[in-house]
Order: C-alpha cells, then sequence, then structure tokens
C-alpha cells in the first residue's frame, strides 16, 4: 500500500471521476480509456485526460504489453492501495486542503454505496446474511490506533491480493471499509 506524500496525488485523487476510474481499475483490472470511459459514464476524451492527470501523479501507468497495437493504451494502478494522514502536509496549505477534500470525496462515496447497497439489498438476498455493518469503542492511545489501522488494512490487502480459486464460484466485488478516529458518543 503506498502512502501518499504528495500533494500532486492528492488533488488527482480529490476529483470524482478520476476517484471512480482507479476503483475501476482496482475492481476489473487495467483497461483502456474508451473501457473507463463507459465504465464510469465519461466521454473518452475526458477518460483519456483523466488518465493523464493521474500518470503524473504517478497513480496510474501504462501497460505496453496489453496493447494489440501501437494506437492501443492500457492502463493498470500504480499501487493497490493508497493511504494519507493530513499531518504529512502540515507545512503546506495547498496540499491540507487537497487532502481534506479527497478525504471528503472518499467519505461521500463511502455513503453513497451504503445507502445504495440499503435501498437494493433485497435484490440479493444470497449476500443479506454475509453483508455486515459494525462498529465499536475502543480506548486507545494514538499509537494503539495506529496499530490497529496497521492489522485491518493487512488483512484487507491480504484478501485483495490473493489468488481467486479456481473452484467455479462467481465473486463479486465487495467493498470493504473502516475507519477509525476520536470521538466522543
Amino acid at each position: 500500500m503506498r502512502r501518499v506524500t504528495e500533494a500532486k496525488a492528492l488533488s488527482a485523487m480529490a476529483n470524482p471521476f478520476r476517484s471512480r476510474m482507479m476503483d475501476a481499475l482496482k475492481v476489473d483490472g487495467p483497461s483502456t480509456a474508451s473501457g473507463l470511459a463507459q465504465r464510469t459514464g465519461q466521454a473518452v476524451g475526458s477518460a483519456s485526460h483523466h488518465l493523464k492527470v493521474l500518470a503524473e501523479a504517478e497513480l496510474v501507468e501504462e501497460a505496453p504489453e496489453l496493447a494489440k497495437d501501437r494506437r492501443e493504451r492500457w492502463w493498470r494502478l500504480v499501487d493497490p492501495g493508497t493511504r494519507w494522514s493530513r499531518a504529512d502536509f502540515a507545512d503546506d496549505t495547498a496540499a491540507v486542503t487537497a487532502a481534506h477534500a479527497a478525504e471528503a470525496l472518499a467519505l461521500q462515496r463511502q455513503f453513497e454505496r451504503t445507502q445504495q447497497w440499503n435501498a437494493n439489498a433485497e435484490s440479493a438476498p444470497e449476500w443479506d446474511s454475509a453483508a455486515f455493518a459494525t462498529q465499536n469503542w475502543l480506548r486507545l492511545t494514538p499509537t494503539e490506533l495506529d496499530e490497529v489501522s496497521a492489522e485491518i488494512v493487512a488483512v484487507l490487502m491480504r484478501w485483495s491480493g490473493r489468488e481467486l480459486p479456481d473452484d467455479g464460484q462467481e465473486r463479486e466485488p465487495v467493498f470493504v471499509f473502516a475507519r477509525g478516529f476520536p470521538a466522543q458518543p
């Protein structure tokens, strides 16, 4: 998992279309601008522009070995995941603003996905008992919270990066998110 320390990357991720494109690359694997445009509901030219911005921020890279000819351009994520801390940007007001925007967009998308699941859960009853939500109150130091975060991220990265069994079962994309921060009841 890449720890983002550049304002350019945060600014690139703070755009809803670019964020959706990165999600599509994570879920579906490498793609062309045309494929990403179709997947995210954009024009191909817009998708190409957003891919260039993501490439300049070193979040995506070309995958030339997938091209059938010289005109076809395939793209993939550089890293399997990203994370950042606003504390890393304390001396850069623009970077802190970009970090807030990227975090706000991620939170909004998490909320929207949760709402969509809740509104449509009955359409997939086989998933209803497996879907989960959990929340816990813990008493921790900042160091302990960092340890909890590392353990949760490690579990998610292990499941995300595993070889999929060839057992004939269909596997759907599943969205899992977690947050941990100081709060009061």
